[in-house]
């Protein structure tokens, strides 16, 4: 079966031949009202991947697909806004260098009046209109490498992000990295840059929010605080920072390899894993080191080693589970197989 064309809904009203009628070209991300059957629809238009259906998110926040033959008119009732091109925040010159690497997830989100759900913020600026307080600590240089959310992350965004990392950190002029991410899979993430970037020679923090920026009960701002004085600190690890307790009293700095996301709504989500955490750290700067096996900063280039190989599988045991199951790992040609077992 021939797989149908992606067709771009901003051709959309040049497709048909009848009688159709819009007032204007619209756009993925428009709020529109559509003629259908002689009844209106109004809504957020969709992209598609179906040349004869157009797609319109409700204001109920549900999907639904009007086929192109029933309408008769689209108008246009709000654009979406453009985004902005992203401007570089100024430097005071009188403060430590964080670079700041933005990635997405909900700490880069804010809620979406129109959908209902959250989308990403415009730019940087916006975010930290929200979080000013950061700049009292140190001078922010903003990087944006990609917005995605943390599910949809492989090994290929990870060696991108540990060879700009890397460059940050072999920059005299900085003092550290902090890392903005999606909470599902930070654990992986910091696993990751953990091996890629080797001993390290400042530190390297991962934060997060588990509610977006713009919502009153937001994490980012205490995680954000703290994570920029665990990047001016002694300690060259990388590193979680966030909220120790449902409270905002004070956050850990947890080991990058292990901690693990354990609840999918607290704020104390990331739980170390068979140790102790590296710190506790407060929003008056103080820091009280609870692992005294930590790499100290140093003054060295770092060597970094970003790669990866995907051909490892993950196999849970269970009894009498069919050996066969290894044939296949052998069959794709895997150089590697972990088993799970109790």
């Amino acid at each position: 079966m021939k797989k149908p064309q992606r067709t771009p809904i901003s051709r959309f009203d040049s497709l048909s031949k009848k009688k159709f009628v819009s007032s204007k070209r619209s756009e993925p991300g428009d709020k529109i009202q559509v003629i259908v059957d002689r009844k209106k629809e109004k809504g957020i238009l969709l992209d598609s991947y179906d040349r004869g259906v157009l797609l319109l998110k409700l204001e109920n926040g549900y999907n639904i697909g009007l086929k192109k033959e029933n309408i008769s008119e689209i108008k246009v009732l709000k654009r979406k806004k453009k985004k902005v091109e992203e401007e570089e925040l100024k430097l005071s010159g009188k403060k430590p260098i964080i670079d700041f690497y933005l990635t997405g997830g909900t700490i880069s989100s804010k809620l979406d009046p129109e959908t209902g759900g959250v989308k990403w913020l415009i730019d940087a600026k916006e975010l930290f209109s929200m979080y000013p307080s950061i700049f009292d600590i140190a001078d922010i240089r903003v990087k944006t490498p990609f917005l995605k959310a943390s599910e949809n992350m492989d090994s290929k965004d990870w060696i991108r992000l540990a060879k700009l990392v890397g460059r940050s950190l072999n920059d005299n002029n900085v003092k550290g990295v902090i890392i903005s991410h999606g909470t599902d899979f930070l654990h992986y993430t910091a696993s990751a840059l953990s091996f890629m970037l080797g001993k390290l020679n400042k530190p390297v923090v991962l934060t997060y929010s588990q509610r977006s920026s713009d919502r009153g009960s937001s994490d980012a701002q205490l995680n954000l605080i703290c994570s920029a004085h665990m990047v001016l600190s002694d300690i060259a690890e990388v590193m979680l920072v966030g909220h120790a307790s449902i409270n905002d009293d004070y956050c850990y700095a947890l080991s990058g390899v292990k901690c693990r996301k354990m609840h999918t709504s607290r704020r104390d989500t990331f739980r170390p894993i068979n140790c102790k955490p590296i710190a506790k750290i407060w929003a008056d700067g103080k820091i009280e080191i609870v692992d005294n096996n930590i790499n100290k900063r140093a003054k060295r280039k770092i060597e970094i080693d970003a790669v990866f190989n995907e051909k490892v599988g993950l196999i849970k045991f269970y009894p009498g589970q069919e050996p066969s199951i290894l044939d296949y790992y052998m069959k794709k040609k895997y150089k590697g197989i972990v088993v799970e077992m109790s």
